[in-house]
């Protein structure tokens, strides 16, 4: 008799970008997005992480300059450089994807199809095979961001299967909000991708946060988890360092090249790209070994009460 109920678990490589957006250029940093899906594909990859709103740029602008007319034309430019799903740019990513067979999670800013004036900051989980698999727009946008983004309207679906099984992700701070981290645990995901900006302000320390909160998500949920970050570009502080300060702060943040992070389900440091040039970095990860982890921490399931939690959100 032939069975077919065994559970198998793969072997993957997967690769997270630390690369610069062509600010506010939506065919640019679509065509850049397709030859970073090309070279991961080139290196075997089976899945490729991208940073938060990576198309066309991360609207951090009103951290330096407030609100105001130089703020105000940025977000024009953003509206006009946003993408639509469906729609072209993102058919660009998911025929890389299919090309070079190879899953991608990628960060955009997300116009609101035939709108003037609505967006939002999305994760689109692409197929090996150039199927769109779903979205994820942020539960609620951080700080300046509400200036530009809306609250998602995806509901807290966050993780869609991959041939080698589940993929979550959140973007930014979210990966730090239980119910996020819960609403992934429940599909049960391998990897779990972190799309985070290349920095916030000087009093906060960014890449001590993306750590931090990566390495927890990834213990929480007991899987591999890549924390993908935009690096700073030239342009990007002309556009934005309101004073000489930010310029100074800008800089020496951008002199750093501070990098993504891939990390076990211990929430172990893998792979630390900081310092290199490359725009993106590998790692090897045994699915299998997820599995005892997860056995003894299991949110999702027996390690849980959500009954004893549910009077929390009686109100």
């Amino acid at each position: 008799m032939e069975y077919n109920e065994r559970q198998t678990f793969k072997s993957i490589r997967v690769a997270a970008v630390q690369a610069e957006p062509v600010l506010l250029d939506i065919d640019g940093t679509t065509d850049k997005a397709v030859s970073l899906i090309e070279q991961a594909a080139a290196e075997n990859a089976d899945l490729i992480g991208f940073p938060e709103a990576f198309i066309p740029t991360f609207p951090n602008w009103y951290e330096t300059l407030g609100e105001g007319a130089v703020s105000r034309d940025l977000d024009k430019e953003l509206f006009k450089h946003s993408v639509e799903v469906p729609g072209a740019h993102i058919e660009a990513v998911a025929d890389a994807c299919r090309r070079g067979n190879i899953n991608a999670v990628i960060g955009i800013n997300e116009r609101l199809n035939g709108s003037t004036g609505t967006m939002f900051n999305t994760q689109v989980h692409i197929s090996r095979t150039g199927e769109i698999l779903g979205k994820h727009q942020k539960y609620v946008p951080t700080t300046g961001e509400r200036y530009v983004h809306g609250p998602g309207q995806t509901g807290h679906v966050n993780a869609f299967r991959t041939d080698f099984g589940a993929v979550s992700g959140l973007i930014c701070g979210e990966n730090s909000n239980p119910l996020g981290q819960y609403a992934a645990a429940t599909a049960y995901p391998v990897v779990h991708v972190a799309s985070w900006p290349s920095y916030f302000r000087p009093y906060f320390p960014m890449h001590h946060a993306i750590q931090t909160a990566t390495a927890g998500v990834a213990y929480s949920l007991k899987t591999y988890a890549l924390a993908s970050v935009s690096r700073i570009s030239e342009a990007y502080i002309d556009a934005v360092a309101a004073t000489d300060e930010d310029r100074a702060y800008l800089t020496e943040q951008r002199a750093l090249k501070k990098g993504a992070l891939i990390l076990d389900y211990h929430g172990r440091l893998l792979v630390d790209g900081s310092g290199q040039d490359a725009e993106v970095v590998f790692a090897d990860l045994d699915l299998e070994e997820v599995l005892v982890p997860k056995l003894v921490l299991d949110f999702a399931g027996h390690y849980n009460r959500p009954e004893i939690f549910a009077p929390l959100f009686e109100r």
